[in-house]
């Protein structure tokens, strides 16, 4: 197989700070051969472009402006500006350790798919809300480690903020769908129907930075069980029980607390053996402070998710409501 040339695609949207840190650690990736980087501005008010010309030295970047129209249409849009054979798309709030080119190419040399997907992890410097946050968006204990590198997952879900696609599987799919967020999963379904192969490769993480607080947790969690249940609307064949174990979880937790009030209280004695799990295993991790928190960025992930989950459910599913009338704000125009 010849040499693979690889293309980034980043879309970003009033962010140059974080556009630096990225093209900082990409310039400091240890690939020996050529690459380029493409930068989609979708729409943005305050401009990238300075701080991509401060890069052009060391890094081959095309700097694209285009009208908003929400991070999936922008990845297509440089998709198709770009050279590459195999397109590598990232968050703008995503640093790369120098040896991740090597990992995605060494592994694709050897085990060539038409889709991958690598995990996330939280750089040292992060806050300790954003390292609480990563615990729980991929610890095993949590999310069954679907973001944190779990390779005993059956067919892997690529996420779009570390994701890799080839030209031939996105020329046959058409990229993404004007959906947000969801937009990642439901590119990978279309792939499967297609018998378009995908992987997750352990090696290739990205460090994730979120530009979060308590509450846009929250709201994008919140939007995740949204847009699952319009995924199970689209894609029948990918429903599974599984995505209503946060509803359940909290109606389970409250319902303890109640038998709590009225003196019965094995109910509770589970949750507390699972949050004390969740203490030990992120203190192990990340330190004490960063396994308290992780208790509440838990709680959040599981609450948001699960009233977003259920909010969709009875909207969609029960009043049949269509999609885009029920959540407007999910989708792009």
């Amino acid at each position: 197989m010849k040499p693979i040339y690889y293309s980034f695609i980043v879309p970003v949207f009033n962010r140059p700070e974080e556009i630096e840190k990225l093209l900082q650690s990409i310039s400091h990736l240890s690939f020996d051969r050529k690459f380029e980087v493409v930068i989609i501005e979708d729409g943005s008010d305050i401009s990238c472009e300075e701080v991509c010309s401060r890069f052009r030295e060391s890094v081959n970047i095309t700097y694209l402006f285009k009208p908003n129209s929400g991070p999936g249409d922008s990845r297509n849009y440089g998709m198709k500006k770009a050279t590459g054979d195999y397109f590598i798309i990232l968050d703008s709030d995503c640093i790369l350790p120098p040896e991740y080119l090597n990992e995605v190419d060494n592994y694709l040399s050897d085990d060539y798919v038409e889709c991958y997907g690598g995990p996330d992890a939280a750089h040292e410097s992060f806050s300790d809300l954003q390292k609480a946050i990563n615990y729980s968006m991929t610890s095993f204990f949590t999310t069954g480690g679907i973001r944190g590198g779990n390779e005993n997952l059956g067919r892997f879900q690529p996420r779009s903020f570390n994701m890799g696609l080839s030209r031939k599987a996105f020329e046959q799919t058409g990229g993404f769908r004007k959906i947000h967020p969801g937009e990642d999963p439901d590119l990978t379904l279309r792939l499967w129907q297609l018998n378009l192969s995908t992987a997750l490769i352990t090696k290739a993480h990205v460090y994730h930075e979120r530009r979060i607080s308590w509450a846009l947790f929250y709201k994008q969690v919140n939007k995740f069980g949204k847009v699952r249940v319009i995924l199970n609307k689209w894609h029948p064949d990918s429903t599974k029980l599984t995505y209503w174990f946060p509803a359940v979880f909290i109606f389970s937790l409250l319902a303890s607390l109640i038998f709590l009030l009225i003196g019965i209280f094995w109910p509770v004695l589970f949750f507390a053996v699972y949050f004390l799990i969740i203490i030990i295993d992120s203190t192990i991790k990340n330190g004490i402070k960063i396994g308290f928190k992780s208790i509440f960025a838990t709680l959040i992930q599981f609450y948001g998710y699960g009233i977003g989950f259920l909010k969709a459910w009875i909207k969609i599913v029960i009043l049949k409501t269509p999609e885009r009338k029920a959540f407007p704000k999910l989708f792009f125009k």
